[in-house]
């Protein structure tokens, strides 16, 4: 099992995002039951922000609320905090002001109730280097009030100067099978060189690899993949055949395509010369909590091999954002 700041983490983590930045949020006892249960099942790395919801309501809130009915669980928690925008809006802001405001106010809703042991800026200001914001941020932790540092969507030379600054504790990014981009442009193998775990945003394709969207009307209104060019028309229209031929893969293997997209990047984690990849898929459920943490084996090399040649002949088509 991967170590963060000191402790050691499951092989799937826990999204928060999705509890709180979604157009209708479940309850909090929906909430709740889905946390223990992720807990049980071993995934402890989670990941919030005040970014996901409102400055009012965020991942932030949820987790105070948690932790005060059960304190006990605070402790086998890995928790990762994103900030660093302005508030309210999804602008960054390096400025050391900002960021000393950003990881005050999560330690305020927080209350004591959890310590922040990774933080990081949602995205680096384009107005700063990522030496001011790290240097920063490793002031915060010999301040305590921070244990770790992260770094989030950011590529390979990115990574390497930061790590120059400051030990790196994680960096997140997205991966799926819908989108690879880190294996092509150096992060994966710079994050392996440097021994820096990969937290892998979004490892279902923002749910897409699930099966659950087969056109772009499923897609429930307000919700953020409407507007996304991967998700649109013809592009989603063809970026679906990907998703049915991995389909038929966890058809003969007896499990779901979500297991599948999971399992790849378990076994792509286990790979030379590859980093510690660690995904964090959303679940508003106890039963997608179950289904995302099922102990599924890692794929045969002609497994792979198969998803791989899947890859090249169905190439993702419009970006991500």
């Amino acid at each position: 099992m991967p170590t963060l700041v000191g402790k050691e983490v499951g092989p799937t983590g826990f999204g928060l995002m999705r509890m709180t930045w979604n157009p209708t949020p479940p309850s909090e006892e929906t909430c709740f039951e889905s946390l223990n249960t992720a807990l049980e099942l071993g995934a402890n790395f989670w990941n919030g922000g005040e970014l996901y919801g409102t400055p009012e309501r965020n991942s932030t809130h949820l987790l105070n609320s948690y932790f005060t009915k059960y304190p006990e669980k605070a402790d086998q928690v890995v928790l990762s905090m994103k900030g660093g925008l302005k508030p309210g809006e999804l602008t960054p802001d390096g400025s050391e002001a900002n960021i000393r405001r950003s990881v005050d106010e999560c330690l305020r809703v927080l209350d004591g109730k959890k310590s922040i042991d990774i933080f990081e800026c949602a995205r680096q200001d384009p107005n700063t280097t990522v030496e001011q914001t790290v240097t920063i941020l490793a002031q915060l932790v010999k301040e305590g009030k921070i244990k770790g540092i992260g770094l989030s969507e950011v590529d390979a030379e990115t990574v390497r100067r930061a790590h120059k600054v400051h030990p790196i504790a994680a960096v997140e990014v997205e991966l799926s099978l819908w989108a690879t981009d880190i294996l092509h442009n150096d992060v994966a193998k710079t994050c392996a060189e440097l021994g820096i775990p990969v937290v892998a945003y979004s490892p279902l394709g923002r749910g897409v690899l699930t099966g659950s969207i087969t056109k772009w009307s499923d897609i429930p209104e307000g919700d953020f993949r409407r507007i996304l060019p991967k998700y649109q028309g013809e592009a989603l229209e063809k970026n679906l055949k990907l998703v049915n031929a991995v389909k038929n893969v966890a058809e003969r293997k007896g499990i779901t395509p979500g297991q599948i997209a999971l399992a790849w990047i378990k076994t792509l984690s286990d790979k030379p010369g590859m980093p510690t990849i660690i995904p964090i898929p959303g679940g508003t459920t106890k039963d997608k909590v179950i289904q995302n943490t099922k102990d599924v084996p890692l794929l045969s090399d002609e497994e792979m091999k198969e998803i791989d040649t899947i890859l090249k002949e169905n190439e993702i088509i419009g970006s991500r954002y």
